[in-house]
């Protein structure tokens, strides 16, 4: 293990630590990050890096030209990516700490406040570096992450190019893991994340006279019900699915047979060919049971973020700088894939790229680890270090460093 990087780290985590719980305390949803793009934008600009902001209306992109650039083949320079999010949750905190959220309703419930300072502890330390940097490095700070997606606007919008980016990389909490320990592997990590809305109609009446009426609530019962058989036997048990419906909505009275339910949820899945037939699959079971109960449906299917697969040489590429950066015992390779999603995938269809899971838990097992968009969910700030080490070693590795330091 090259200590070199932590020791360089350390004297910079009360500005870290203190500008994590600026933005926690200050939580902003998708695309109206404003405060904390500011903030972002101001940091990089301090640190001598060209700074764009209002990329997807709140993104900030900053760019880091090394000092020591050679050319590659094709005439060009190297230029790596560093991604994270910034936008949090409609969740209300619950947790009892001096930087809780201060806006109702609102809270950085996915970590996505510690993805950004682990950016912007990655931005300092190469700031300082950049006499040792063969190539560029782009900092993107991406809005909207669990809304409609800020990926996408941000490429459409050219954050790919000028410099080009020849790869990318990302890091996620994981409160699964403790804090010092980084997970990463290649191939599918992420899955792929769609929505369906289903209205299930029927014939308002009376609660007292069910046979002149169509009940919408009693066959939503049954479509719920229905509908986990495309898991459990409509699909090959080895291609994993998850369709879960998160949310109900139908009547008004309880005496009152309602005309129609609105039913919300979630289709979690790797395979492409799988993801293009499960919205066949689920017309097929609406269409039968709506039928038999004398119903009638409407389905909604959003596609929203396709898996996400690490590429296996950029992969290897963090692996390799997470032992050098913190020592073989932290880093696990080969992790298990999530059925949870990321729009970090559609940075990963366009640049070989990969993303690798940051510990937060707390190590001592003192403090109870709650999960992603849990109210009380929160890290162990030893996260942070680890974290900004892997980043900026992943950079000089790819881009190549100061061989003293140990640097292969």
């Amino acid at each position: 293990m090259d200590g070199s990087l932590l020791e360089r780290i350390q004297p910079l985590m009360p500005r870290l630590i203190e500008i994590r719980k600026t933005i926690h305390r200050n939580p902003e949803l998708g695309f109206e990050e404003y405060q904390t793009a500011a903030l972002v934008a101001g940091t990089l600009e301090d640190l001598g890096i060209e700074v764009r902001t209002g990329v997807a209306n709140t993104g900030v992109v900053g760019v880091l030209r090394g000092s020591s650039v050679h050319r590659v083949a094709g005439g060009g320079t190297r230029t790596i990516a560093l991604r994270a999010d910034m936008d949090a949750l409609p969740v209300t905190e619950l947790n009892d700490v001096d930087y809780a959220s201060r806006v109702p309703g609102k809270m950085h419930a996915c970590g996505h406040d510690v993805h950004t300072t682990i950016l912007l502890g990655a931005a300092m330390v190469l700031a300082g570096m950049r006499d040792q940097l063969n190539g560029n490095v782009k900092f993107i700070f991406q809005p909207a992450e669990e809304s409609a997606g800020g990926a996408l606007p941000m490429i459409e919008q050219g954050v790919l190019k000028d410099p080009d980016v020849d790869a990318i990389v990302g890091g996620h909490c994981w409160p699964g893991m403790p804090a010092g320990q980084i997970g990463i592997g290649e191939g599918p990590v992420m899955a792929a994340a769609d929505f369906v809305t289903i209205r299930i109609i029927g014939k308002g009446g009376h609660g007292a006279l069910p046979h002149l009426a169509v009940d919408p609530i009693a066959i939503s019962f049954q479509v719920g019900t229905a509908l986990q058989q495309i898991v459990s036997r409509l699909r090959d048990p080895l291609d994993p699915v998850v369709l879960s419906i998160c949310s109900i909505h139908g009547g008004t009275k309880s005496n009152v047979i309602a005309e129609e339910v609105v039913m919300e949820g979630t289709v979690r899945s790797f395979n492409p060919e799988t993801r293009e037939r499960l919205p066949g699959l689920i017309e097929q079971v609406l269409r039968g049971v709506t039928s038999a109960y004398g119903g009638d449906y409407a389905l909604q299917f959003n596609k929203l973020y396709p898996p996400t697969v690490n590429d296996a040489g950029i992969a290897r590429l963090v692996e390799k700088a997470a032992r050098k950066a913190l020592g073989n015992e932290a880093v696990t390779w080969g992790i298990d894939p999530t059925m949870g999603a990321e729009d970090f995938s559609f940075f990963a269809e366009r640049v070989p790229a990969a993303s690798f899971r940051i510990g937060v838990a707390d190590p001592t097992g003192e403090r109870p680890a709650y999960p992603l968009h849990n109210p009380r969910f929160d890290i162990h700030e030893s996260a942070i270090p680890a974290a900004v080490a892997v980043f900026v070693q992943t950079v000089l590795d790819f881009l190549g460093g100061d061989r003293q330091d140990g640097l292969s």
